[in-house]
């Protein structure tokens, strides 16, 4: 199981990213995303998840109405849109994925690299 996040960058507060984890020996059929963040000096924390079906659940309340998750499972891709960014959603954001459908770090076993988003105020 491979993931590899990609998408992030350097944005204005109030502007938008799309972040992609696009996975490799697995099935999104199979197998949860979740998307997590971490700030230095944090723990890095869950975000969202969707799970084999496409149910989803938020992990963050700060970002409900501004973040939404999605998948294409015929490029086996996991996208995280995030809208109406703010300074405090600078981060290293990764996605994980697993079996199970859980917000929770340790429920997940396989990680992608990171990419960070830095969104200036």
């Amino acid at each position: 199981v491979q993931l590899q996040a990609s998408g992030g960058g350097l944005v204005q507060a109030g502007e938008s990213l799309r972040l992609s984890c696009a996975g490799s020996g697995f099935s999104l059929d199979n197998y949860a995303i979740g998307w997590f963040r971490k700030v230095p000096g944090k723990e890095r924390e869950g975000i969202i998840c969707i799970n084999s079906i496409g149910s989803t659940n938020y992990g963050d309340d700060s970002v409900k109405g501004r973040f939404t998750i999605s998948k294409d499972n015929a490029k086996n891709t996991v996208y995280l849109q995030m809208d109406s960014l703010k300074s405090v959603d600078t981060a290293v954001y990764y996605c994980a994925a697993d079996r199970g459908f859980s917000r929770l770090v340790n429920d997940y076993n396989y990680w992608g690299q990171g990419t960070l988003v830095t969104v200036s105020s």
